[in-house]
């Protein structure tokens, strides 16, 4: 950013409705001038759109999935060709979705960037996320049902079936984010699952290399992880369980080093690779690598779980902490989801966060 664009931000920061006239009057530039330093810097995402917008400091956009979650729960033997006795529960679901969510919780301003039909299940979705996250840049396809995953679960919680309908994500091309893109450049820090096509998640990738935002992959399921382009240059953490890291890599499942080597070599800064009850393996471009144990809790259900590690990972990453803290913020928040059957525990909030972390990593903090 140049002088004259700072002085034109100066004059937008005590005047957001200035014209571009008063710009020029004001700073003896002519008109066509002050326009080309307002285009510059809605294109560096320091201010957003005509309306000089000024961006929100330390907000985390998220973009990727919505959908609904149901669970049918038999009450007895399954019995095909028949009508079988229920209990069904219905959650917000999406990875980018329930991310975004945990971080509202957390008093971070978060964004989600996703996509819902003009549906009850879409209004439903959007409605309850609302309160935590700012819904504005949602795209409605009126065409098209909302996201949904249903599972049908036998009376002793195994799942039998799972049917999932997320056609609408595939409707979504990188115009999408094209027209989003002075919200999204405005961020600190942007989250990114792979629900969305191939070409959605490579325009998001290289402008976020190109423009040196920070971007953190959520791969979603082993699937999905292989939408990833092979160029990763511009993901600034990369965090991904067992089975991704090897359905990418094609490591062996004990060869954690090697998955991530081979990672590293593609571009990514920063792999994390969780291990459930095993806890965390870590390494950086630079070298460091390490392993977090998972601390001993009690397990109510493992549903979330890896949404709610991004998101205190991101809340430290936010925050300004190191690496290595965040990482351990990112396991003290998935101890909180997993103790709820809830995918996002509602009772999750800074305080809460604060005091798990303390409880269970004792040790003096040294790095700031």
């Amino acid at each position: 950013m140049n002088k004259k664009e700072q002085l034109i931000l100066e004059w937008i920061r005590k005047n957001p409705y200035i014209s571009q006239n008063e710009l020029a009057g004001a700073l003896q530039l002519s008109r066509s001038a002050v326009a080309g330093y307002i285009s510059s810097l809605i294109k560096q995402g320091k201010i957003i759109g005509r309306a000089y917008v000024l961006p929100e400091s330390g907000r985390i956009t998220c973009i990727g999935g919505a959908n609904v979650d149901r669970k049918s729960i038999l009450k007895g033997s399954i019995q095909f060709g028949t009508s079988n006795p229920v209990t069904v529960s219905q959650t917000c679901g999406g990875v980018a979705r329930n991310i975004a969510e945990n971080l509202g919780r957390l008093d971070i301003t978060t964004s989600l960037l996703t996509v819902v039909g003009n549906d009850q299940e879409g209004e439903w979705l959007l409605e309850t996320t609302n309160p935590y996250v700012n819904i504005s840049q949602t795209m409605r396809i009126p065409q098209m049902n909302t996201g949904t995953y249903t599972a049908v679960l036998n009376d002793k919680g195994e799942m039998l079936i799972a049917l999932s309908d997320m056609e609408i994500c595939d409707a979504v091309g990188h115009e999408f984010i094209n027209k989003r893109w002075n919200h999204i450049a405005s961020s600190s820090i942007v989250l990114l699952d792979t629900n969305f096509p191939d070409e959605v998640l490579k325009t998001v990738i290289e402008q976020c290399h190109q423009e040196k935002i920070p971007l953190c992959i959520a791969p979603v399921s082993s699937p999905k992880i292989k939408k990833l382009p092979e160029d990763l240059k511009g993901v600034t953490w990369f965090v991904v369980n067992v089975d991704e890291a090897m359905a990418l890599t094609g490591a062996a499942s004990d060869d954690l080093q090697g998955a991530s080597d081979r990672m590293i070599d593609c571009g990514v800064k920063n792999v994390i690779i969780t291990r459930g009850k095993k806890g965390i393996f870590y390494k950086t471009e630079r070298g460091d690598q390490g392993i977090i144990s998972a601390p001993k809790t009690n397990v109510v259900d493992v549903t979330g779980a890896g949404d709610s590690f991004i998101s205190g990972f991101l809340f430290g990453m936010n925050k300004g902490t190191s690496f290595k803290k965040a990482c351990k913020l990112g396991m003290a928040c998935s101890m909180i989801t997993l103790q709820t059957k809830e995918t996002v525990n509602t009772k999750l909030h800074m305080d809460l966060l604060d005091e798990t972390y303390n409880r269970i990593f004792t040790e003096e903090e040294t790095e700031k």
